[in-house]
């Protein structure tokens, strides 16, 4: 099997890159910046010359055509201070229209808030935390913060607003803001609302039943947990490449992850995901025979079990910034399609029933799809509808992170990010999209 030797020397805002394979000449990469997309250009790179798996924009993967319904309704910044479109979008319609808040990443702004009458044109109303005015015990900075999904409920006279946010330590975390009006100002509750174990916690979702109960559902996010644990066992034990992984330039993608991993565990949390993604997407088009596999080995459960993702489900106190009682798990990653995660829950009532939607497997790869659940009570026991009611299109790919408004016309309408084709991964555009819903007691379609 192929062997990799890797030197890294830091350039600035780059990185020089020796890479000497045993089989081929030497070959030297400058990585020219720290997001995603440099990356992915290096590994693309990489691919050429040494047989490694392509990122998948470079990948010829024709998909069908999306359906009509799809609308797009942003497809631009609108404002030079919103630099990565509409990640992760939460829509609330109100008797003021409709308010949009989304995910800000490592910008200085975080979390843009957008206005809308009428779905067609939209308004930049600011920011819940302008620059400098983020919670005490958030990290900020560009390449230093993450500002993710947030999400706004109407609470009797008030607005609640829940969010991720990096803490110093560089754990996520899940906080909580008021306001009086969805344009703000905003008031966060001056502390994290829930921190979670080592991997963190991500993507809440605020449900206020109609019997006024209130709810928050969250992510653990052990799915960042896996990557550079398993390149290492990889690396410790280079037999189990060929156990794992079908074809050659998986096994090629496999150990080039195993040599680079002391790089990875050097890099701030979003450059190791990074650095990990071809390895997660060779994981990802292998999933049960590296399930198996690792199940086989006894070494690795830990790993395997990071490769569960379960969304959480619990009570909040009236004033929310406590939780009551013990948590449950309400689902989990347990389809095929789905990969080793599910996230970005949103609960909506219809029918006398409760409807789950979510986002399965790798946020930036075109495999990204929305899925829906149902249940008699909030926290479940849900039931999964056997297929994706989402997935990738020509037009639009990755649709992902689920809210649910009224329409112009009253009937529900699902609200969704996706990227432009032959783009993904973090700090890339993403648009806000929408399409109408239909529920019977037992599904819900598109349509």
């Amino acid at each position: 099997m192929i062997s990799f030797q890797v030197d890294a020397v830091e350039t600035g805002e780059g990185a020089q890159v020796a890479v000497r394979a045993s089989n081929g000449n030497p070959k030297t990469y400058a990585i020219a910046g720290r997001e995603q997309q440099h990356y992915a250009d290096f590994f693309a790179e990489l691919a050429h010359d040494f047989g490694t798996r392509l990122p998948h924009f470079a990948r010829t993967t024709e998909y069908p055509p999306s359906s009509s319904q799809w609308r797009p309704l942003l497809t631009t910044n609108i404002s030079p201070q919103i630099l990565c479109g509409y990640g992760d979008p939460a829509v609330l319609r109100t008797d003021d229209g409709y308010t949009l808040v989304a995910t800000s990443n490592d910008a200085p702004d975080a979390f843009p808030i957008l206005h809308s009458d009428d779905l067609e044109h939209w308004q930049h109303r600011g920011f819940v935390f302008p620059e400098g005015h983020a919670p005490e015990w958030t990290a900020t900075g560009r390449s230093v913060a993450d500002f993710w999904a947030p999400e706004m409920a109407r609470v009797g006279d008030e607005y609640w607003l829940c969010f991720t946010a990096r803490q110093a330590s560089g754990v996520l975390a899940i906080g909580l803001a008021k306001s009086r009006h969805p344009q703000g100002p905003w008031a966060d509750i001056g502390r994290p609302l829930l921190t979670g174990k080592i991997g963190g916690v991500i993507d809440a979702h605020l449900f206020i039943d109609p019997n006024g109960d209130r709810y928050l559902l969250w992510k653990d996010d052990s799915n960042g947990l896996w990557p550079r644990p398993l390149a290492t066992l990889l690396h410790d034990q280079p037999e189990l490449i060929e156990r794992l992984f079908a074809t050659e330039e998986d096994q090629r993608t496999a150990v080039f992850a195993a040599a680079i991993v002391g790089w990875a565990n050097s890099r701030r949390p979003m450059e190791r995901l990074f650095l990990m993604q071809p390895l997660i997407a060779a994981v990802l088009d292998n999933w049960d025979q590296v399930k198996r596999a690792l199940a086989d080995h006894g070494g690795a459960l830990a790993i395997l079990a990071a490769m569960t993702t379960p969304i959480w489900g619990q009570r909040l106190a009236d004033d929310g910034e406590t939780l009551i009682g013990e948590p449950t798990k309400v689902l989990t990653n347990d389809r095929d399609w789905e990969g080793h995660l599910i996230e970005g829950p949103f609960v909506t009532r219809h029918n006398g029933r409760y409807w789950l939607f979510y986002a399965g497997n790798d946020f930036a790869s075109p495999n990204y799809g929305i899925g829906v659940a149902v249940a008699d009570f909030p926290l479940g026991p849900y039931t999964k509808q056997s297929e994706p009611l989402l997935k990738s299109s020509r037009e639009w790919t990755a649709p992902g992170h689920p809210s649910v408004a009224p329409g112009l016309d009253g009937a529900p309408q699902l609200f969704f990010h996706a990227f432009h084709p032959g783009t993904g991964g973090y700090n890339t555009f993403r648009a806000l999209l929408t399409v109408p819903l239909r529920f019977t007691e037992t599904q819900v379609a598109v349509g």
